[in-house]
């Protein structure tokens, strides 16, 4: 969490010369380490469609939430798209505490969730997506915006009744397409089995939480058998959006 706030207030001070790059994406070497500030030469990051967001939440709530449910960090994740007019977007439910499916512009919401304090990663798509496949996300993302961010059913994940249980998962929680709400895990999952990028039969949307998409293992014993984002998807790379260059 400080390393991205040090880095933006060291490019404040520092202004915009040569030696500063402000404003801009880059990416950390990936890694599966979520609580240690990251470290290696950064890449600049160039998104393409289909590239999964999660990030941390420093609520409180959220975060005894997630405990409570037998997960942790990350606490949040969304997906990359391709927008109407052909710019990046980042389709996300819930985003800053509110109630709908929202699609932000990349690199705004990117730099609004790391100034808030928020840890940032990116696992990038080994594969692009075709043509068909990123038009197709782009239609569904459209169709799902405004829609409401599942609130009752995330309560639920908090309760014995969760479809998270050990046998509810292997019979309940199968893709159900576009429906009326969606948790934000949910929402890059029924994406990604809709373009097919991932396979419906070991995908279970209402089961998996972020931080199974950041770790690809999880307590969830069918989880971990069977799902994991690792043969389509590189590892977790920390973002960030200020980072001072050697001279």
């Amino acid at each position: 969490m400080f390393l991205p706030l040090a880095s933006l207030l060291v490019c404040a001070a520092l202004g915009t010369d040569a030696g500063n790059a402000c404003g801009r994406s880059y990416l950390f070497p990936p890694s599966y380490c979520v609580d240690e500030d990251p470290s290696g030469a950064v890449q600049p990051y160039v998104p393409q469609a289909g590239d999964i967001f999660l990030a941390t939440d420093r609520c409180k709530i959220i975060q005894a939430g997630h405990f409570l449910a037998t997960s942790g960090a990350p606490h949040h994740s969304g997906i990359v798209i391709t927008r109407a007019d052909g710019s990046m977007g980042l389709l996300e439910s819930g985003p800053f505490n509110c109630l709908h499916v929202v699609i932000g512009e990349l690199q705004e919401n990117l730099e609004k969730h790391e100034s808030r304090g928020e840890k940032v990663w990116i696992r990038r798509r080994r594969t692009p997506l075709s043509p068909a496949q990123d038009a197709e996300m782009t239609a569904w993302a459209l169709r799902q915006e405004g829609k409401w961010f599942a609130a009752g059913r995330m309560l639920m994940q908090l309760t014995p009744f969760r479809e998270r249980g050990p046998l509810r998962t292997y019979v309940m929680g199968y893709p159900r397409g576009e429906h009326a709400s969606y948790f934000c895990s949910e929402l890059v999952l029924e994406t990604c089995v809709h373009v097919g990028l991932l396979a419906p039969e070991t995908t279970r949307p209402t089961s998996t939480y972020p931080r199974d998409l950041f770790f690809d293992k999880s307590p969830n014993r069918f989880l971990n058998a069977h799902f994991s984002l690792a043969p389509d998807w590189y590892a977790p790379a920390r973002w960030t959006q200020c980072h001072v260059q050697p001279e």
